[in-house]
């Protein structure tokens, strides 16, 4: 499995787990959770979630999968805006964390910029950090202005990740935010790289995949691990799904096929408003 280093130096794997809408169906939780634990068996290691997420739901059903597990797993979750300032965050994390089972999260994220000021925030962050309650910082939906914003913060240059939309159909963050990135050894996570299923429908990646002998969800997921420093978090709750999606991992896609993909879907060709789901 492709890794990719952080900021810290510290190395996690290139791809994923999302868990964005798992946990909401009982009728479908046991399967979820043996497919977080088959992720885990085949290198799939980072397992993202957020106190967002079915209002903590996710967080128990990641906890309960991960039980026993916990030095197998990077465990990034995620705090709201408004839970962002120094007593509010402590609280929130404190809560994840009990969701979680566990005592410290690896990564802990702000979903996205609010109201609380961005200097609050990173002290917020580091008092977890002294209190041993997290690790590592990081961000999530930042665009280019934000990120130059967080990195003239007091702190701010402690973050490790920013989690964004990005995928094959969605690649504006080529055209400023990932290069400014790059430049400063910050990976970004991307998450949703099948846009929520509408992708792997997408006629012209159904052809582009048939004729690679891929599936169209691999597709999608070579090319990510094909980006220099870019994490890629697909969600499933299917263990068969998984298996396909791990089975990326091994068929590079070719130079030529990348340049195909370009053809198909186009990067930029100018500055456009960070996409959000």
């Amino acid at each position: 499995m492709k890794t990719i280093t952080l900021p810290s130096g510290e190395t996690v794997p290139a791809l994923g787990q999302g868990t964005w809408m798992l946990g909401d169906d009982p009728a479908r939780r046991q399967e979820e959770i043996a497919t977080i634990q088959l992720g885990i068996d085949l290198g799939l290691t980072l397992v993202d979630t957020a106190e967002m997420y079915g209002d903590g739901r996710s967080e128990s059903l990641v906890g309960e999968a991960i039980a026993r597990r916990r030095d197998d797993v990077f465990l990034v979750s995620k705090v709201y805006p408004h839970n962002a300032s120094r007593a509010a965050m402590r609280r929130s994390c404190e809560a994840s964390l009990r969701r979680l089972r566990v005592e410290t999260l690896d990564l802990y994220l702000l979903h996205w910029e609010g109201s609380v000021p961005l200097g609050e925030t990173v002290e917020a962050f580091e008092a977890l950090q002294r209190a041993g309650k997290i690790r590592q910082w990081g961000v999530s939906n930042f665009d280019t202005d934000a990120m130059e914003r967080l990195w003239r913060t007091p702190g701010g240059d402690a973050c490790q990740t920013n989690q964004v939309l990005y995928n094959l159909g969605s690649r504006g963050i080529e055209w400023d935010l990932l290069p400014a990135m790059r430049a400063r050894g910050l990976p970004v996570m991307a998450y949703s790289p099948f846009d929520q299923g509408r992708l792997l429908r997408n006629a012209k990646l159904v052809r582009f995949a048939r004729a690679c002998g891929m599936t169209p969800a691999q597709v999608a997921l070579a090319w990510l691990l094909a980006r220099d420093g870019v994490i890629a978090i697909p969600k499933t709750g299917r263990r068969q799904a998984l298996e396909e999606n791990v089975a990326a991992s091994a068929r590079p896609l070719s130079a030529d096929e990348l340049a195909e993909l370009d053809k198909v879907f186009a990067p930029p060709a100018g500055a456009t408003p960070l996409a959000m789901l």
